[in-house]
């Protein structure tokens, strides 16, 4: 007797898609990347992203395994984008307040 798999693109698509699998490791690795010049953590991020997004979009049209996973790597990517950017506003903001503080005109006395 021949054993029977469920029909449809699940029984063909069995295999997990290795764009998902990059786009986790991509996206936990970025914040261990900042200590790698040249690279940093902002680019692997964003590499997170784009093959999560790039994962994703081939797992619809295959049928493959790893939707959760390309997804988990999109959204650790994009977190870690956005605390990039508010780390960056918040030094941007403390160089006007050290600066308004340093530099103000005082009035003499």
């Amino acid at each position: 007797m021949v054993p029977v798999g469920p029909p449809g693109p699940a029984a063909a698509g069995a295999h997990t898609n290795t764009l998902a699998y990059v786009s986790l490791a991509t996206g936990i690795g970025s914040f261990f990347a900042h200590i790698v010049p040249g690279i940093g953590g902002f680019t692997v991020a964003l590499v997170a992203v784009i093959t999560g997004y790039l994962a994703r979009k081939q797992i619809r049209q295959s049928g493959e395994q790893g939707m959760g996973i390309a997804t988990a790597g999109m959204i650790i990517g994009i977190v870690h984008l956005v605390l990039i950017l508010l780390v960056v506003i918040g030094l941007i903001f403390l160089v006007f307040v050290f600066g308004i503080a340093l530099f103000s005109a005082h009035p003499s006395g």
